[in-house]
């Protein structure tokens, strides 16, 4: 890639292009029928799919940008395996290497950004076959602040000049816009997407306050982000410590690229440098527009934020 385009647009490029890599690998696991599963902790888990997906994103991207914080929800995945070399991308996405880089990032070096990794987001509903939820994310940050990221979703269908086609991969840059999706309209009525399996008395209150018309429990940060910005759900609304920084990185920068917010449940961003914690312990409030946003954090009572921040 040419050294001329600034770095946070080939990195972008860099992990549309790995992303749909690491998706592949997600299948052909599946597609094996060996997903080697290990318990993390409760309700926890993770899969070959993980570690190997993982292994390509960091050793791809590590190959381009040798000196940039990289860090993957996965420890040690790769256990001194050699990774096999056609893991290793190093091409960029011809779209993405178009983009006009919004000014404050074109002087930006290796040292100002911490890539965060989730290589399968919604572990849970791979394993038991809820596959439509399961994503790729790759979020990029500078100097703490999400700006640009990818979602990818393996398992997504379509049909390209008359083929199926496996796979789909929508990312966004902070004031240069979205790809890979069109984006739609939130729907008419109220319809918060939530946790499917991490649910407790503060989440579900933080739900009935919201006075929604329809309530979509899916899997993966990703995947709820993704309802958002395709007008299937107006809000997303998780009032726990479930997910983690890799979980949100991606997409909160997706979210703020098509005019949305993504922050905790009392209204703070959370921040994405090399040394924060990784629990997001404020739990998510995120919606496709400011009005919507603003909407579902004025209905959240103090005492639910009182509750969720003492815990």
């Amino acid at each position: 890639m040419s050294a001329n385009i600034p770095l946070v647009v080939r990195l972008l490029a860099s992990s549309v292009s790995v992303a749909n890599r690491a998706g592949k690998i997600v299948r052909d696991v599946m597609s094996k029928g060996e997903l080697g599963i290990v318990e993390k902790g409760k309700d926890d888990y993770q899969t070959e799919a993980d570690r190997s997906a993982q292994r390509c994103i960091i050793a791809s991207l590590a190959a381009q940008y040798p000196t940039m914080t990289i860090i993957g929800e996965e420890d040690n995945p790769d256990n001194g395996q050699e990774i096999p070399s056609d893991w290793i991308v190093v091409e960029g996405d011809s779209e993405v290497l178009q983009l006009s880089c919004p000014h404050h990032l074109k002087g930006i070096q290796e040292k100002d950004i911490v890539v965060w990794v989730d290589p399968l987001d919604g572990t849970s509903e791979y394993t038991q076959g809820f596959l439509e939820h399961v994503t790729v994310l790759i979020g990029i940050s500078v100097n703490e602040e999400p700006v640009a990221g990818v979602i990818h979703q393996p398992y997504y269908k379509s049909m390209v000049d008359g083929e199926k086609r496996m796979g789909r991969t929508i990312w966004g840059l902070k004031e240069a816009g979205v790809g890979g999706f069109t984006p739609a309209p939130p729907p008419d009525s109220l319809i918060i997407t939530t946790t499917r399996s991490h649910s407790n008395p503060i989440v579900e209150k933080a739900l009935q306050v919201m006075d929604a018309s329809q309530i979509l429990r899916v899997g993966g940060a990703g995947y709820k982000v993704l309802q958002l910005l395709e007008g299937k759900a107006s809000v997303y609304v998780f009032a726990s410590a479930g997910c983690k920084k890799w979980d949100t990185c991606a997409p909160e920068a997706i979210l703020a690229a098509a005019g949305g917010k993504l922050t905790d449940i009392l209204g703070n961003f959370y921040k994405y440098g090399s040394s924060v914690t990784r629990p997001n312990k404020t739990g998510v409030l995120a919606a496709v527009n400011n009005e919507l946003y603003e909407y579902a954090l004025s209905r959240i009572p103090q005492e639910l934020k009182d509750a969720l921040a003492n815990k």
